[in-house]
């Protein structure tokens, strides 16, 4: 079918027409993945061992490293021009993984099994390097803002970039090339922000939670046995209120409208004294217990369902890196893992990310209102994420409401023909599966994971735990039976080797004391609000 034939936007059929009279411009696409997976024992219970010495060093490794927890482990792979190497990359690094963990097991879903007591959870640890003694007093700060329990949810990132000459097709606003790729990815960002309700009505995997987890917080969440709660409707409790977030945070929500602004805000967060965290101090009893008091630490602490995002240098802070050099590419954080898929994530999946993508970067998209508010959207989103699959729900569109379904459809009109033109170029029709197998779940829910989680849950009377461990057992095993051939135990025996021998000549490196290297660290930021704007 082409463009022609579909009921588009004028502005989206114009823009995939231009697509395509340049055949080849989407194979310049990469995309890659970033899953978190804890580390449990074979009774389901949070792992208290080190990070496993066969898998090398979390600091320096390219590929396995940890994420808040000492246990939550965090596979990345290479970036890749096809789904299908992708995919291949995912289930490598899973294999390595679980090839060094002796009996332990990575525990298949995004929220976590029954938590030991908050202070028998062991924050994360890369060694005493200065680079490493970093990392891991900025995860104590986030203990003491967010708990360690918050410490322990895991999800997918999904990374994904455009190439250069991509922007320079689509008409875009800016002097310079770079002002006009950010621009670009901007107006994806917020078209993402407008539709990202979408994915988690189709890939919304956490229903529900063990008690445990809400440490005798009071919710509106439903008892289902008497370790599980849940709501009825929800997709993804990962993302709900359940999630990170604090007081701090909030105010930080409102969406942009262009990279100027939003820097300058993140800027004013990780620069800006919180009261109540200030008078927590750095440190305690000689110890640094955070790097500062500010409203964010550092950038990275800032939670959202997507960010813009650049490559940095040693040293470098990733806001100089998009004041001084734009946006390279985004990174979709609002995915809950699979718990039907071993890695985590299905082909069907990244291939209807990279269409859903593609659309939000070729769609209109006006700015938010004054401000930058995007109110309706967020209200959407905490909809869809406590209940989604309600039968009939409505949503807001442009200040009018509309069924999700009917929503759903539109969009998908839109999102067929990316697909499409993706099929077309990178001579891959499985794009066009991949659009119809996730549209078969607005035609009904129960196909939806958090449905099928939820039916799991009812049908064998499990409780969440035990649900969690049959399928982080049985992803193991899946992975173990595949095991690694004798040209991936060399190459995973030295990454292992190279990333300790990095670890050790770091830590031998003694030149500046750490209190001097956080507050190099922290100073590394550009004067932003006073200097060149970005697009």
């Amino acid at each position: 079918m082409t463009s022609q034939e579909i009921r588009l936007p004028t502005l989206l059929q114009r823009r995939i027409r231009t697509l395509e009279q340049a055949p080849g411009i989407l194979a310049e696409c990469l995309r890659g993945i970033e899953k978190e997976g804890l580390r449990i024992t074979p009774d389901g219970d949070l792992a208290r061992t080190a990070h496993p010495a066969a898998l090398g060093s979390a600091l320096t490794h390219p590929n396995i490293t940890t994420d808040y927890a000492e246990a939550l482990l965090e596979l990345i792979t290479d970036t890749q021009r096809n789904v299908s190497d992708l995919m291949h990359a995912i289930n490598w690094v899973h294999r390595v993984a679980v090839a060094g963990l002796g009996d332990e097991i990575i525990w298949g879903t995004s929220m976590p099994p029954a938590l030991p007591d908050e202070k028998d959870i062991d924050i994360a640890w890369y060694g005493t390097s200065n680079a490493g003694m970093l990392k891991h007093i900025y995860r104590r700060g986030l203990a003491y803002r967010y708990g360690k329990t918050m410490q322990c949810i895991a999800g997918v990132h999904y990374n994904f970039s455009f190439g250069p000459e991509f922007w320079e097709l689509l008409n875009l606003p800016g002097t310079t090339a770079q002002d006009r790729q950010s621009a670009g990815y901007v107006a994806l960002i917020r078209n993402f922000v407008r539709y990202s309700w979408l994915l988690m009505y189709l890939f919304g995997a956490s229903p529900a939670v063990d008690r445990q987890f809400l440490r005798h917080r009071q919710t509106n969440l439903l008892e289902l046995d008497e370790h599980t709660l849940y709501l009825p409707w929800a997709t993804s409790l990962r993302m709900s209120d359940l999630g990170y977030q604090n007081k701090a945070q909030a105010s930080l929500k409102p969406c942009y409208n262009n990279l100027s602004t939003f820097i300058e805000k993140l800027y004013q967060a990780v620069t800006t004294p919180w009261p109540e965290f200030e008078a927590l101090g750095t440190k305690r009893n000689g110890e640094w217990i955070q790097l500062n008091g500010n409203q964010l630490q550092i950038e990275n602490e800032y939670y959202s369902s997507i960010r813009p995002k650049r490559t940095t240098q040693a040293g470098e802070r990733p806001l100089t890196a998009l004041y001084e050099k734009g946006i390279q590419y985004v990174e979709v954080r609002c995915l809950d893992i699979d718990p039907f898929e071993p890695a985590g994530i299905s082909e069907s999946t990244a291939r209807f990310i990279d269409a859903f993508l593609l659309f939000c970067a070729l769609q209109d998209s006006p700015e938010f209102g004054a401000g930058g508010f995007c109110g309706e959207s967020a209200e959407n989103f905490r909809n869809v994420v406590t209940q989604g699959r309600k039968p009939g729900l409505e949503l807001m569109h442009d200040g009018n409401a509309i069924t999700l379904s009917r929503w759903a459809d539109q969009l998908f009109e839109g999102i067929r023909a990316c697909a499409s033109i993706l099929a077309d170029q990178l001579q891959d029709p499985l794009y066009n599966d991949a659009v119809q197998q996730q549209y078969a779940k607005v035609l009904d829910p129960s196909q939806t994971p958090s449905a099928r989680v939820l039916e799991s849950l009812k049908l064998k009377q499990s409780t969440f735990k035990a649900f969690g461990l049959e399928i982080s057992k049985s992803h193991t095993t899946h992975f173990r039976h595949a095991g690694l051939s004798d040209e991936e135990k060399a190459h995973a025996a030295t990454l292992r080797e190279k990333s300790l021998a990095e670890q050790a000549r770091l830590e031998a490196d003694d030149s500046v004391f750490f209190d001097d290297y956080v507050q190099q660290y922290l100073n590394a930021l550009p004067p932003i609000g006073t200097g060149r704007q970005q697009a």
